[in-house]
């Protein structure tokens, strides 16, 4: 297989808010970004890439990517050059790292036993009984990832779908809602092994980094998109937990109001909420000002890897329902300035643990870019 040089894994240097004027409810702390989970707790390795230098040789010193060993990132190595090999977007890498997760902890296993699920073998735990293959090549890495890929592509619009969905229509699994938990672990590995490809384009052979408007291969995009110049049609405002105000749970994206306001990734909504903690009567309906306290229209969403983002001061109440599934991208709403608020923004914090007390808030510029979605220009 022609693969490119081995290359060094650099490090994500994160971008910083700055201050800026806007008033806004919130009532969560911050803890520094780090896991998504047990499996993530020592996962530290990002790329400043957007893949365009290519996955690293399967054969080459791999980086140290705990807790999975040598033997296990190799895997996930051959996962991902097998992909790029047959010209599939870093999108599918992701996919198809998450599914081997799920399936095989990045282990090609054999017969289990009386522990196998019927003759399931391999990363991706194909059957031959089912027509995957021989044992022989289903408990082949690359043989195994090729299959997953060509069912992959058979499926309609997997770019589109979420993780969880694209890999249970290829893998017709009992759980099919596990795969979404690896999600955000399956990025970071790909963006370690294949310089920072989760943050290009998902749906792109390109390997560019995403622009606001696109979602990145993360699964993860701008909640605000960019204007027919190709700017950013916000800038960060107030920033998050600033000493001037450290009870500032998210970011100040300024806009007019009306700017259409998208789900960072895909999900679940979660709650819709008018919320005026300090006024008498809860109408959010009409402007805000500083003081009013709250939110304003407030909408929740649920994302994988039990991630929450929030969404305040929106104009009306979004035309969603709670349990409603949204896509990445997918307009939820329009930017206001109902609530605590002195002028139209996007009031946008993020969440870990799906917690929405505050120790569970975390810097929405810091997250974004590691997610390959930076947020708008400094205000």
């Amino acid at each position: 297989m022609n693969v490119p040089r081995p290359r060094k894994v650099a490090l994500l240097v994160a971008l910083v808010a700055t201050l800026a004027l806007l008033c806004c409810g919130g009532s969560v702390s911050a803890l520094l970004l780090g896991g998504f989970g047990d499996d993530s707790e020592d996962l530290k390795l990002t790329s400043a890439g957007c893949g365009a230098a290519g996955p690293v040789d399967p054969e080459s010193k791999l980086p140290r990517i705990r807790p999975y060993g040598p033997n296990q990132i190799k895997n996930a190595a051959i996962i991902i050059n097998v992909g790029a090999k047959m010209k599939l977007p870093p999108r599918a890498w992701v996919i198809a790292v998450a599914t081997a997760m799920q399936e095989s902890r990045l282990t090609n296993l054999g017969h289990l036993g009386e522990r196998n699920d019927h003759d399931s073998l391999g990363l991706f735990q194909q059957r031959p009984s089912s027509g995957w293959g021989t044992p022989d090549e289903v408990t082949d890495p690359e043989y195994a990832a090729t299959k997953f890929y060509e069912k992959l592509k058979k499926v309609k619009n997997w770019d589109d779908l979420p993780l969880t969905r694209a890999a249970q229509r290829v893998q017709i699994s009992a759980y099919p809602s596990a795969y979404a938990k690896h999600e955000p672990i399956a990025t970071q590995i790909v963006n370690a092994l294949a310089d920072g490809a989760a943050n290009a384009v998902g749906d792109s052979l390109s390997m560019v980094c995403a622009s606001a408007d696109q979602v990145s291969a993360s699964g993860w995009t701008n909640p605000l998109a960019k204007n027919g110049k190709g700017k950013h049609k916000s800038v960060v405002g107030s920033g998050f937990r600033t000493a001037s105000r450290p009870s500032h749970q998210g970011v100040d994206l300024i806009v007019g109001t009306g700017t259409p306001v998208r789900s960072v990734a895909s999900g679940v909504v979660s709650r819709i909420k008018c919320d005026e903690t300090f006024s008498g009567k809860k109408d959010c309906d009409v402007a805000g000002y500083p003081g009013k306290g709250g939110c304003g229209w407030m909408l929740e969403i649920r994302h994988a890897g039990n991630i929450m983002t929030r969404y305040c001061h929106l104009v009306e109440r979004p035309d969603l329902q709670a349990g409603q599934e949204v896509a990445a991208g997918q307009v939820v709403g329009l930017s206001g300035t109902s609530g605590n608020s002195s002028g139209p923004h996007l009031h946008f914090e993020v969440h870990l643990n799906n917690d929405r007390s505050s120790k569970s808030a975390v810097d929405p510029v810091q997250f974004m870019a590691q997610h390959g979605s930076p947020l708008g220009g400094a205000g």
